[in-house]
């Protein structure tokens, strides 16, 4: 006999309607965002080798996106274009922040270090040797070769090591400031186009390897302290067996193990920039950019002209709150 019809309406209110679970034998392919870091046709041919090798690990079909800076990664996975993307600190922030991102590995070196660092370059007949040469130079003098705004050590890192902590506003002490990214700016300081650009141990170490003349042409005159080695994040909502497979390709990835053709698999790490093997990281990795990020803001607030003595005070108490906060987050890390 049929129910009632109020007693059918009384169990659809109380019976939770339950969504089909997904599964990994539902994805059949995923977006792997690359930074450009370079030209694209460089970064496809070194990253086309890892991408063949994780699909095939994965039984998932890998394609690279290569956008023309940072933020395109960014935004294709906030809107589900990417699924899972290299990044540096900065964007991977941003990633986190906006896009419903999550780390879950990051690379080493070959060395076996978990980080790099950023750099101020120069021309090598430059007469500046060091950064306290560099900022005793006539203000309005010099070309700035900046990087992209989402880069950590082309950006972010130098605009507080280098510039904040010196009471430097880039716009102010050199003529003219381009933005560019990190092969751009090794050409430009090589060729005399720029006085002085921004750039990384791990770019600088690829460019001496496949343009050894132009680098010899390049000088460092400052290194920043280490910066943690880029994170790989996936998108949280991807089905956890397919997390739970793409983990396992990154961790073993380089590694001696049986059937693995390792000579390859380092060789392929090796070309995309002297990686060594992947190992597990979180979002924690990020606090120290974070806390540089917050350093910045809150230098940019002491020194905004603009605001209110009110507004400024309320907007430099939330910056202390939130260095606090990230200082505690810090502090109750496990110590390495």
């Amino acid at each position: 006999m049929p129910l009632p019809r109020r007693l059918l309406l009384a169990a659809a209110l109380v019976t939770p309607v339950v969504a089909p679970a997904v599964t990994q034998a539902q994805v059949t392919e995923i977006n792997f965002g690359v930074i450009s870091t370079e030209g694209t046709q460089n970064l496809r041919s070194q990253w086309a080798p890892f991408f063949a090798d994780m699909e095939k690990a994965m039984g998932v079909k890998v394609n690279g996106f290569y956008p023309s800076d940072y933020a395109g990664v960014i935004e294709a996975m906030r809107f589900n274009k990417v699924q899972v993307a290299w990044y540096g600190n900065a964007s991977a922030i941003q990633a986190v922040d906006r896009a419903d991102g999550e780390v879950f590995v990051q690379k080493t070196y070959l060395d076996g270090t978990k980080g790099y660092y950023s750099l101020l370059i120069v021309p090598v007949d430059s007469p500046y040797k060091s950064l306290e040469d560099l900022l005793r130079a006539k203000e309005g003098t010099l070309n700035f070769g900046n990087g992209d705004p989402n880069s950590t050590s082309g950006f972010l890192i130098p605009s507080y090591y280098a510039w904040a902590k010196n009471n430097i506003d880039v716009r102010k002490f050199f003529k003219n400031v381009v933005s560019a990214n990190h092969e751009s700016n090794l050409l430009a300081v090589a060729n005399h186009q720029v006085d002085v650009a921004t750039n990384n141990t791990e770019d600088f170490g690829r460019f001496q390897k496949a343009q050894p003349a132009r680098a010899a042409a390049i000088r460092i005159i400052w290194q920043s302290p280490i910066i943690p080695a880029d994170p790989i994040v996936w998108r949280k909502d991807l089905p956890d067996d397919l997390k739970a497979k793409m983990k396992a390709f990154f961790l073993t990835y380089g590694i001696d193990r049986p059937g693995a053709d390792l000579a390859h698999e380092r060789k392929v790490l090796a070309d995309l920039g002297n990686w060594g093997n992947f190992v597990a990281s979180s979002n924690a990795q990020l606090l120290p950019v974070r806390q540089v990020a917050a350093f910045k803001e809150k230098l940019t607030l002491e020194n905004n002209t603009t605001l209110s003595p009110a507004e400024k005070e309320e907007k430099l108490r939330a910056v202390e709150a939130k260095l606090k906060e990230l200082d505690a987050q810090m502090a109750s890390l496990p110590k390495s």
